[in-house]
């Protein structure tokens, strides 16, 4: 019996992996979809979301049955509750990717990003990307650094997003009704990734050291 208490275990350590592959692999790909105005690859974010979703329904029915059959303690029950929560934030991840894509789809052939602000929104999306592969190195081998990667990464966000939503509010950049939404909408989904991250950042850090890790800037 607990050898295949084990084995569920690691398919769903497995599972999340995969998930931070997915991810990280969506956001990389609106990202180049926004950039270009390739509304095919869009598409292709669009219809991907689907097995980040499957996966995220599968690996939480998978957690729910461990939890109600196996009555697991300690580490093994922190571990099962880490992993529902994680799968919530990366399925929001994939679905913020998703979002974006279809903005691209949406305005083809017409670009998202208005020429006035493209080296912010370029700037931003480059650090967005990053966070996804921070997050996939962090899934894989749950080394600390990646984490604490992540916040450092995310704190410039959290700053870039602040200038740009600034810059809209102060009509600094000359944009019609439309473009402002638009531009609104993108970079808050943008920084809304790197928000999920970070809080995956810090369950991590309380699945290895049983201890909630301060956030790390400097």
């Amino acid at each position: 019996m607990r050898k295949l208490f084990l084995a569920e275990m690691e398919a769903v350590g497995d599972e999340l992996v995969e998930m931070a592959t997915l991810v990280n692999r969506a956001m990389k790909q609106a990202r180049v979809a926004l950039e270009a105005q390739d509304a095919g690859l869009a598409e292709t974010v669009v219809a991907q979301d689907a097995r980040i979703d499957y996966l995220q329904n599968a690996l939480d029915e998978r957690t729910i049955e461990l939890l109600l059959l196996q009555n697991p303690v300690a580490t093994d029950l922190r571990v099962l509750v880490a992993a529902l929560r994680v799968s919530s934030s990366m399925e929001r991840m994939g679905d913020l990717a998703r979002h974006i894509a279809a903005l691209v789809r949406l305005r083809h052939p017409a670009s998202v990003i208005p020429e006035q602000s493209r080296s912010e929104v370029q700037e931003l999306a480059e650090l967005v990307v990053r966070v996804g592969e921070h997050l996939q190195r962090l899934m894989t081998g749950y080394n600390l650094a990646e984490g604490r990667e992540i916040v450092k990464v995310n704190h410039d966000i959290d700053i870039l997003h602040s200038q740009i939503m600034t810059k809209i509010a102060e009509s600094a950049w000359d944009l019609t009704a439309t473009q402002a939404q638009d531009l609104t909408l993108l970079v808050m989904r943008l920084e809304r990734f790197g928000d999920h991250a970070v809080s995956i950042s810090r369950k991590i850090a309380y699945l290895v050291t049983g201890e909630w890790e301060p956030p790390v800037i400097a």
